[in-house]
């Protein structure tokens, strides 16, 4: 156990009973408690394997790699079709904790990470382009440079946000206040 960890598990009320049996299950598969992103994440040499995260209507064990690992109990969830790797299990009561499979998946997931495999992840250029923000690729080549310039990642992250929009009206007011951070090669969240 690391203490830099004990707040996550006695900030949350409502499911401390629940994520200290996690944490003692998955700890006791030999992993190393770190805290990353405000969450417990759990390492093997070093690389993450899963984390406890806490949500309102459930709590889960994040599996970096899921996508990889077999699924014979039905239970592991994608949290969103844009989520490649990750998966989840989640419990809404201790009752459904079952300490054999959980450690099953944990060490699938440690087995995939020595193994070295990776999840093979969709490349930006099959991501569609919003024809609202193409076209002002076309019309503006400063912004078609500076948005080719930036990380696979951020481009990923304007091409769902702009994507995510159902009315062309929402895509055009997203691109047009976007467009400078762009054009100063800067991310969503920068």
């Amino acid at each position: 156990m690391n203490p830099k960890a004990d707040f996550y598990f006695e900030k949350d009320k409502a499911w401390s009973k629940e994520t200290e049996k996690l944490r003692k299950i998955i700890l006791d598969c030999g992993l190393t408690e770190e805290v990353k992103w405000g969450c417990p994440c759990y390492q093997y040499e070093g690389s993450n394997i899963v984390l406890i995260h806490t949500f309102k209507e459930y709590c889960a064990v994040l599996f970096f790699k899921g996508a990889l690992l077999n699924d014979p109990e039905g239970i592991l969830i994608q949290q969103t079709e844009n989520v490649q790797a990750q998966r989840q299990i989640r419990y809404t009561n201790i009752k459904e904790i079952k300490e054999r499979t959980l450690k099953s998946y944990v060490y699938e997931a440690i087995e995939v990470e020595k193994a070295g495999l990776k999840v093979p992840l969709k490349k930006t250029k099959e991501y569609p382009v919003p024809e609202e923000f193409q076209s002002q690729l076309n019309k503006k080549p400063a912004l078609k440079k500076a948005f080719e310039a930036l990380t696979p990642g951020r481009q990923r992250g304007y091409l769902l946000y702009f994507s995510q929009a159902k009315q062309a009206k929402t895509r055009e007011a997203r691109i047009e206040k976007y467009m400078p951070q762009i054009l100063a090669g800067k991310g969503l969240e920068d």
